[in-house]
Protein backbone atom coordinates (compact mmCIF):
# COMPACT_ATOMS: atom_id res chain seq x y z
CA UNK A 1 0.00 0.00 0.00
CA UNK A 2 1.89 3.31 -0.94
CA UNK A 3 1.05 6.03 1.66
CA UNK A 4 1.12 9.93 0.72
CA UNK A 5 4.25 11.38 0.73
CA UNK A 6 3.56 13.88 3.28
CA UNK A 7 3.41 11.60 6.13
CA UNK A 8 5.66 11.98 8.92
CA UNK A 9 8.06 9.75 9.55
CA UNK A 10 9.71 8.82 12.94
CA UNK A 11 12.81 7.27 13.71
CA UNK A 12 12.16 5.74 16.96
CA UNK A 13 15.52 4.01 19.57
CA UNK A 14 14.67 1.40 22.24
CA UNK A 15 17.54 1.64 23.45
CA UNK A 16 16.91 3.86 27.00
CA UNK A 17 14.86 1.08 28.53
CA UNK A 18 15.22 -2.71 29.44
CA UNK A 19 13.08 -4.86 27.53
CA UNK A 20 11.77 -5.99 31.05
CA UNK A 21 10.49 -2.89 32.53
CA UNK A 22 6.88 -1.54 32.94
CA UNK A 23 5.81 0.92 31.88
CA UNK A 24 3.17 3.14 32.09
CA UNK A 25 1.29 4.68 29.58
CA UNK A 26 -1.25 7.85 29.24
CA UNK A 27 -3.81 7.15 26.09
CA UNK A 28 -3.60 10.31 23.95
CA UNK A 29 -5.24 9.69 21.04
CA UNK A 30 -5.89 7.01 17.68
CA UNK A 31 -6.04 7.42 13.87
CA UNK A 32 -9.03 9.65 13.11
CA UNK A 33 -9.70 7.49 9.85
CA UNK A 34 -8.96 4.14 12.31
CA UNK A 35 -10.76 0.96 11.11
CA UNK A 36 -11.08 -1.98 13.79
CA UNK A 37 -7.48 -2.93 13.55
CA UNK A 38 -3.70 -1.74 13.48
CA UNK A 39 -4.56 1.74 14.13
CA UNK A 40 -1.99 4.22 14.37
CA UNK A 41 -1.80 4.92 18.25
CA UNK A 42 -0.16 7.42 20.45
CA UNK A 43 0.31 7.95 24.25
CA UNK A 44 2.48 9.39 26.58
CA UNK A 45 5.05 8.06 29.14
CA UNK A 46 4.35 10.07 32.02
CA UNK A 47 7.47 9.33 33.94
CA UNK A 48 10.04 9.96 31.24
CA UNK A 49 7.81 12.40 28.88
CA UNK A 50 8.39 10.30 25.69
CA UNK A 51 6.00 9.97 23.02
CA UNK A 52 5.24 6.73 22.40
CA UNK A 53 3.80 5.45 18.71
CA UNK A 54 2.26 2.53 16.70
CA UNK A 55 2.08 3.33 13.07
CA UNK A 56 3.06 1.66 9.54
CA UNK A 57 6.17 0.41 9.19
CA UNK A 58 7.87 1.85 6.79
CA UNK A 59 8.65 0.21 3.25
CA UNK A 60 12.17 -0.41 2.20
CA UNK A 61 11.78 2.90 -0.17
CA UNK A 62 11.57 4.86 3.02
CA UNK A 63 14.31 3.66 4.91
CA UNK A 64 16.57 3.95 2.10
CA UNK A 65 15.29 7.47 1.88
CA UNK A 66 16.17 8.12 5.40
CA UNK A 67 19.44 6.29 5.01
CA UNK A 68 20.37 8.54 2.18
CA UNK A 69 19.34 11.53 4.07
CA UNK A 70 20.96 10.53 7.63
CA UNK A 71 21.63 13.55 9.83
CA UNK A 72 24.67 15.48 9.61
CA UNK A 73 27.45 14.27 12.07
CA UNK A 74 25.60 11.10 12.62
CA UNK A 75 26.82 8.05 11.37
CA UNK A 76 24.73 6.45 7.78
CA UNK A 77 22.23 3.92 8.40
CA UNK A 78 19.41 3.13 10.92
CA UNK A 79 21.32 1.27 14.22
CA UNK A 80 19.69 -2.05 15.06
CA UNK A 81 18.10 -0.29 18.05
CA UNK A 82 15.88 1.90 15.88
CA UNK A 83 13.13 1.79 13.34
CA UNK A 84 11.15 3.86 10.69
CA UNK A 85 7.71 4.05 11.00
CA UNK A 86 5.56 6.47 8.75
CA UNK A 87 2.83 8.46 10.81
CA UNK A 88 -0.40 9.65 9.26
CA UNK A 89 -0.46 13.15 8.17
CA UNK A 90 -3.73 13.24 9.60
CA UNK A 91 -1.86 12.37 12.77
CA UNK A 92 -0.65 15.36 13.31
CA UNK A 93 -3.48 17.12 15.79
CA UNK A 94 -2.97 13.95 17.72
CA UNK A 95 0.99 14.67 17.88
CA UNK A 96 0.48 18.34 18.99
CA UNK A 97 -1.59 16.54 21.96
CA UNK A 98 0.70 14.15 22.73
CA UNK A 99 3.24 17.02 23.04
CA UNK A 100 1.02 19.23 25.05
CA UNK A 101 0.38 16.18 27.70
CA UNK A 102 4.44 15.50 27.98
CA UNK A 103 5.40 19.28 28.44
CA UNK A 104 2.11 19.21 30.86
CA UNK A 105 4.38 16.27 33.03
CA UNK A 106 7.11 18.67 33.46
Amino acid sequence: MTRPFCDLIWCASTHHRSPEAAVDLEFVGIDPETGQSGSPTVWVEPETRDIVMQSYTADEATREACVRNTAPGHARGIPDHETVVRIPARMVPTLRKACDAAERQL
